[in-house]
């Protein structure tokens, strides 16, 4: 009797958790509300700057616009999805997600990858590309928010708390390199390296793998012919802009055209000229058509998103909470600069899309995936941690560690 009246209580126990978890909660409506106007802004703006290259090759000046809407409506659900359930629950799927897009990137380097352009970065699963560096992105952003949270008094560890997160970093950014997608590579690169500081990890350890890692990034592009060849047309864009440099030349001219206030929405001429201007470079048009004003306030609604995300993270409910918030917004942050600067010729070319804008499903699905979680971490932001993932006695312990490592550092 008595064993049954445990299990009872248990059961009742479960039941109200699961009553409670189901109950609606407020979610960051500043974050929603930017996000909305940037999925629809992207849909007209894809529209204005694909219609004329779909037209010429395709016969219908709506192919693309019609596609990106779709996509559009999926990644609503995706994101209504992913902002409903306990964003908890994904620790135990931590590993499984991530071994798996290491296979799916495996695929595309070792013979079932679809070429485009140059790269083989998109797995063909019948009328779908999907681009598993894209998943990969997220992915490692749950496995680091996972380990880290886990790891949180080794975390200034050299083999524990450092070595793992490098070695699994190193591994995916091997991946992308091999596709070959360089751009890729560097934003993981910078998600591990901006989480490592949050949790805390020495910065003796963070500085000295940063300078690796530029180093190793000279050293790619000084032995590969085809970046080194890239290197030398933007270092010199006047002399190749008819050739390597084409694209980003004509991007900065399509700046350059617009000035303050843009030549007006659809009169941009770059469309004309400017390859793929609906996907990598639509920043591009954007700065033809609206101009500097179009641009900064484009800026601006991406700084929301990062501020709300930030925000998010600090008032999360647990360290693993924290941590996906703030790795989601390292992301979404990070490849807006990478695109913008690409597109304004600050950096090299890197093939990336910029978010919630640029035509395509993998980048705008796994975008809608990221504020989706980031949404799920705000509702629980008000409630009380799981006991099980941060049961009193460790939050004791985290705090005290906390205490000790800053007297430590301080001395």
């Amino acid at each position: 009797m008595k064993r049954t009246a445990e299990r009872a209580r248990s059961i009742g126990r479960g039941v109200r958790g699961m009553l409670a978890m189901s109950a609606p909660a407020p979610v960051d409506s500043t974050l929603v509300a930017a996000t909305i106007a940037l999925l629809g802004f992207g849909v007209v703006m894809v529209y204005s700057a694909s219609s004329y290259e779909a037209t010429v090759r395709l016969g219908d000046a709506q192919f693309y616009v019609k596609r990106q809407a779709i996509y559009v409506a999926l990644a609503l659900g995706v994101m209504w999805l992913a902002s409903r359930f306990d964003y908890r629950k994904l620790r135990p799927f931590t590993y499984f997600i991530l071994g798996g897009v290491m296979l799916a990137m495996a695929a595309t380097v070792f013979g079932f990858g679809h070429r485009a352009g140059n790269a083989y970065r998109w797995l063909k699963v019948g009328p779908v590309h999907i681009q598993p560096s894209e998943m990969a992105k997220v992915a490692l952003v749950l496995w680091l928010a996972y380990s880290l949270s886990k790891k949180a008094d080794k975390i200034r560890t050299f083999w524990v708390g450092f070595v793992p997160h490098m070695i699994t970093v190193g591994a995916l950014t091997v991946l992308c390199l091999m596709q070959p997608d360089f751009g890729s590579a560097v934003v993981l690169t910078m998600i591990t390296f901006a989480l490592m500081f949050v949790a805390g990890g020495r910065l003796s350890y963070i500085l000295a793998s940063v300078s690796l890692a530029v180093g190793a990034a000279i050293l790619l592009v000084r032995l590969s012919p085809y970046r080194m060849a890239r290197w030398m047309a933007f270092s010199n864009m006047d002399e190749h802009r008819q050739s390597l440099a084409y694209q980003p030349f004509q991007s900065v001219m399509s700046f350059g055209s617009g000035g303050f206030g843009g030549l007006g929405l659809g009169r941009g001429y770059q469309v004309l000229y400017l390859p793929e201007a609906h996907t990598d470079f639509i920043a591009a048009i954007v700065g033809e058509e609206l101009g500097f004003v179009g641009i900064a306030l484009l800026l601006a609604t991406f700084g929301v998103v990062v501020w709300r995300g930030v925000a998010i993270a600090l008032a999360a409910a647990d360290d693993y909470g924290t941590y996906i918030a703030f790795g989601l917004s390292t992301l979404l942050g990070t490849q807006v600069l990478l695109n913008l600067s690409v597109a304004l010729a600050i950096v090299p070319t890197k093939g990336l899309t910029l978010p919630f804008l640029s035509y395509g499903g993998s980048s705008l699905l796994v975008s809608a995936a990221s504020i989706g979680l980031l949404l799920n971490v705000s509702r629980h932001a008000h409630r009380a941690p799981d006991p099980i993932s941060a049961p009193p006695a460790a939050a004791a312990e985290s705090a005290s560690m906390l205490v000790a490592t800053a007297a430590e550092d301080g001395a």
